[in-house]
């Protein structure tokens, strides 16, 4: 619930409650904290090959300056064609080898 609706861990915790399920709001954090990026993850792989699923999938390649602490720094994106961000990598350089990397961490995450 946490995940799919906007709600603070206290409203979690309440609902959870109104369920017979008794547990403290640090638990709910302590959760989302363990197995949130497992989620995370698996929502963006089913989400991409749904996406793929597509004739007209599109996706493209996109790069931002941006300031962190600073100083400049190198924002790679990949872009599908509805908007959403696929992957990201910053780097401080702004040469071949970043972009490549960039595309072999993208290949890696089984795009």
């Amino acid at each position: 619930m946490y995940v799919r609706f906007p709600l603070s861990l206290r409203n979690v915790e309440d609902l959870l409650f109104e369920r017979g399920i008794e547990i403290c709001h640090e638990t709910v954090r302590f959760w989302w904290n363990r197995f949130g990026p497992m989620f995370a993850a698996d929502l963006k792989r089913q989400r991409i090959r749904r996406i793929r699923g597509f004739r007209n999938w599109r996706w493209h390649f996109d790069e931002l300056f941006v300031k962190v602490n600073g100083e400049t720094h190198y924002l790679w994106r990949a872009v599908d064609h509805g908007g959403e961000m696929l992957e990201s990598y910053v780097t401080k350089k702004w040469d071949k080898s970043a972009a490549l990397r960039f595309f072999k961490k993208g290949l890696e995450a089984s795009w």
